[in-house]
């Protein structure tokens, strides 16, 4: 964990699974955010069944796991309504938002861009306070994911 400065806010235009969500929202809890895109082979392979592993283990901790679907290629294909048949058939029921597409111009959202991610899958780990505390770009190992997330949780 090395980044230790305020999350910025999540610009979503909807939620699944769940009432809009933010950030300060969710102040006292640990949270767990992935951004994905469901025709990411990285994504569908390794980061969404972490975080429903992450979602099922720390269910009942003062931790939020959250899903950011942030498409930057093949809008056409990743919709709102293909979203809701790619959760559903995936058995995905933590939070999902959709990062707010950008004008045509700039296929990049409006989250990535503002957090400067590098790509999908993206790990965000945000502290009790709100603060940045990982952005990694790539896959992090369960064990590796669990320590950190143990860690914020016995933070003051």
């Amino acid at each position: 964990m090395s980044e230790n400065v305020p999350a910025p806010e999540w610009i979503t235009s909807e939620w699944l699974n769940s009432e809009p969500l933010s950030i300060t929202s969710l102040k006292g809890n640990v949270i767990v955010a992935g951004a994905f895109q469901m025709l990411c082979p990285g994504c569908v392979s390794e980061l969404v069944p972490q975080l429903r592993k992450a979602h099922a283990l720390f269910g009942k901790a003062p931790v939020k796991v959250i899903g950011l679907h942030t498409v930057f290629e093949h809008h056409e294909a990743m919709t709102p309504v293909s979203l809701k048949a790619f959760l559903h058939e995936n058995r995905i029921t933590f939070p999902v938002g959709v990062d707010t597409p950008r004008h045509p111009h700039n296929p990049l959202p409006e989250t990535m861009q503002l957090y400067g991610m590098q790509g999908t899958p993206t790990m965000l780990l945000i502290d009790k306070g709100g603060n940045l505390r990982r952005m990694s770009f790539g896959h992090v190992d369960d064990m590796q994911l669990g320590a950190e997330v143990v860690s914020l949780l016995s933070e003051g």
